[in-house]
């Protein structure tokens, strides 16, 4: 650990105030490059999830300073947090890369994008309004969008602070008041977040973060009657729990963003280099934890053998290591469950026939690390062309032509993203309108912006997070309707 690294927060936040959970339970948070215990976190569960509803049910009440706030005046809070968060950078990502195991200088990236959305955010809060419709019959109609209420977020550990900022953006620009329950496996950057909200100045129980378990503190989250609307970014096991809960309580409303197999399509008249930076980058980045990684890469059969040799020298070069050691590039998986995961994906590939050109194989004998594996010969049959990995595991797959390639792409559950990388602007867009994906990347991978709204298709997800899309998400629509009198 490195010796400034000091943890300051492991309590629940709620109502402003950093309190012990009700029956006093604790979890480890386990630093993934070392299997070692870095600090006990406070377990929140049913009891500590009703305090914070209460603490956001309050907070959202008529009169309250929040309901009562300006606009404008949210977006200046957002604004603040965001300053705090640039203030802390530093500080935050190595708080974030000892508990999540990314490289340090993919943290600090991470929490440079978490300022930009709560930039984006702070300017939109001022601009959420309805719009007048033109009615018959001697009526004025307008409409007004008002906050959804309590809402429950419940986001997943390969993005901490990232997810986090998703959620919270949208969310406080709209108005509604929050009970946050981050991972277990990453809780210490959220709470200090909650720190960070409190010092920017919002009012107590409008934000409110509750580590626990799946199981307890988020089922508690989808079945409370108090809550009004639940954000969840994570598999679709458990999305599908949350869809269930959210229609068994009060049919609370739900956003999901959920998995993804997505398929990059390289063509024979790419640039083979280019490709193999943009492929590889689209499947390691994050150690391929990314619910929109490039995992099936459809290479065309003129430039395949080239592709193939020089993804695999690529994924050789690619330094494991230390995550606050300059210059690694890829850490740990998260733990040893999702360590295992990949492990047996990896022997089902090679049980299966798939040619495991690199890696295939754990690294060093401490930590959760995973060589970088490329898979050549990949057929569509195979458990890895159809389970999503989440790990470092990069699968080709040949094809012969467009058409072909497309049905391919598309014969998934899943549609969260999808690329290809082609010359012919024709070819782009014929494969941009036919993919059945929520996000499509022409010559690039992962381009994700504040800016524009991000989601999937199928079982995907539903909803849309970030843009003003994601405004919708957080918003009821209200129509007010008055009859005029003609002057006489």
């Amino acid at each position: 650990m490195p010796k400034d690294v000091k943890i300051k927060y492991t309590q629940l936040f709620i109502n402003n105030e950093f309190v012990d959970s009700i029956n006093g339970k604790k979890f480890a948070s386990i630093n993934p490059a070392t299997e070692e215990k870095i600090i006990d976190v406070s377990e929140a569960d049913k009891a500590d999830v009703d305090l914070a509803v209460r603490a956001a049910r309050n907070a959202f009440k008529r009169n309250s300073e929040w309901r009562q706030m300006d606009a404008s005046k949210r977006g200046v809070l957002l604004q603040k947090l965001a300053s705090l968060l640039e203030r802390d950078s530093e500080y935050l990502a190595d708080l974030e890369s000892l508990d999540n195991g990314k490289p340090v200088a993919d943290s600090a990236f991470d929490i440079l994008c978490a300022v930009d959305t709560f930039k984006y955010y702070a300017g939109m809060a001022d601009k959420i309004s309805g719009k007048h419709v033109p009615s018959d019959y001697g009526f004025f109609t307008i409409t007004r969008l008002e906050p959804v209420g309590v809402v429950g977020q419940i986001i997943p550990w390969n993005y901490p602070i990232l997810m986090l900022a998703w959620k919270w953006g949208p969310a406080l620009a709209a108005g509604c008041t929050i009970v946050l329950k981050p991972s277990e496996l990453t809780p210490l950057t959220a709470l200090y977040v909650a720190q960070l909200s409190k010092e920017a100045g919002f009012p107590p129980g409008v934000i409110n973060v509750v580590p626990g378990y799946g199981p307890t503190a988020g089922t508690a989250i989808a079945l409370h009657p108090d809550i009004n609307k639940v954000a969840f970014t994570g598999s679709v096991e458990v999305g599908r729990l949350i869809m269930e809960n959210a229609s068994k309580s009060n049919l609370k409303r739900i956003s999901l963003e959920l998995g993804g197999k997505s398929p990059l399509i390289i063509c024979n008249d790419a640039d083979v280099d280019e490709a193999v930076e943009i492929a590889h980058n689209a499947i390691f980045a994050n150690h391929g934890q990314n619910c929109c990684a490039g995992s099936r890469t459809f290479v065309q059969s003129k430039i395949y053998n080239e592709f193939i040799q020089k993804a695999a020298a690529k994924a050789k070069e690619r330094k494991l290591g230390d995550p606050f050691v300059e210059g690694t590039q890829q850490g740990p998986q998260v733990n040893d469950k999702m360590f295992n995961k990949v492990l047996r994906l990896i022997n089902s590939g090679k049980s299966e026939g798939a040619k495991c050109l690199t890696g295939g194989e754990r690294w060093g004998s401490k930590g959760y690390f995973v060589q970088p594996t490329v898979f050549a010969d990949v057929q569509d049959s195979m458990t890895i062309a159809k389970e999503e990995i989440f790990g470092p595991v990069q699968s080709i797959f040949k094809f012969e032509t467009l058409e072909e390639v497309i049905e391919r792409a598309n014969n998934t559950q899943y549609g969260l993203a999808s690329g290809i990388v082609t010359k012919d602007i024709n070819t782009a867009f014929t494969f941009a309108k036919a993919i059945e994906a929520g996000s499509v990347w022409i010559n690039c991978y992962d381009a994700v912006i504040p800016q524009a709204p991000f989601g999937g298709f199928k079982q995907s997800g539903i909803g849309r997070e970030l843009g003003e899309d994601s405004i919708k998400e957080y918003t009821e629509m209200k129509t007010i309707t008055m009859k005029i009198s003609d002057v006489k």
